[in-house]
């Protein structure tokens, strides 16, 4: 089940990237960042609330809360950083670079999750690799 929400989660972040390319065009890159935020803060509140999943809320322990807004703080400056690529870049051009991050995952994932990387896995780092490099050059 996983691979379906993996390629649907790719599907939107694609739409993203071409909605918010139109978007940003003639307003503050970290306008349209808080603009896009507020939107995702009401979407995934209005799922947790309809779904009763805030009720789990008091069990969430310390760490998690750690690490939950860790993850947040860098999702932030993730997407700042994008718009503000996104305005002064082709999204052709910028998607590809920013999927380095896939890179950088597994690189991070190996050292602090102690991950396997097999070679398929090295491979495949390579090639996402070569391909964001290739289209760092006009």
């Amino acid at each position: 089940m996983w691979k379906y929400y993996a390629l649907l989660s790719a599907f939107f972040a694609a739409l993203t990237a071409i909605f918010a390319k139109i978007g940003v065009k003639d307003i503050n890159s970290d306008l349209a960042t808080a603009i896009r935020t507020t939107v995702i803060l009401f979407i995934t509140w209005g799922i947790v609330l309809f779904s009763s999943a805030a009720e789990g809320i008091k069990d969430i322990p310390r760490h998690a809360w750690v690490f939950l807004v860790l993850s947040g703080a860098a999702t932030g400056l993730s997407w700042l950083f994008y718009f503000k690529a996104l305005q002064t870049g082709d999204v052709s051009r910028v998607a590809p670079i920013d999927k380095l991050s896939v890179v950088i995952t597994i690189c991070l994932s190996f050292l602090f999750l102690k991950e396997p990387v097999t070679p398929r896995v090295i491979i495949g780092a390579l090639l996402i690799t070569s391909g964001s490099i290739i289209m760092l050059f006009k």
